[in-house]
């Protein structure tokens, strides 16, 4: 699992070219904490998105993408704010999450 922050953002998200899948936490949240394993066993599934995290206590671009609750996933496509996502979900919601914005 990819950790971006404001130094990798560009380069892992905005540059990267299909789809990007973002879980924005805090490693203080309870929801945060429930959703990382499904969030971590669906990056081990699928092979046509990058799923990445990025922990909202250490960025700047949570602000930027106007993350106020958390966690929220974002999605990219080609560098581009498709759909977002906010609190925790389950493993069949984020698959279905994702597939509607393929």
């Amino acid at each position: 699992m990819i950790q971006v922050n404001d130094t990798n953002f560009k380069t892992e998200v905005l540059e990267h070219k299909g789809i990007v899948l973002i879980d924005f936490y805090a490693d203080w949240c309870g929801p945060c904490k429930n959703f990382a394993p499904i969030f971590e066993e669906f990056s081990k599934e699928v092979s046509d998105v990058k799923c990445v995290k990025m922990n909202v206590d250490e960025s700047t671009s949570a602000r930027t993408y106007r993350v106020m609750s958390i966690p929220t996933v974002i999605l990219f496509k080609n560098g581009e704010v498709c759909d977002r996502f906010i609190g925790a979900m389950q493993k069949k919601d984020l698959v279905d999450f994702v597939n509607k914005n393929k």
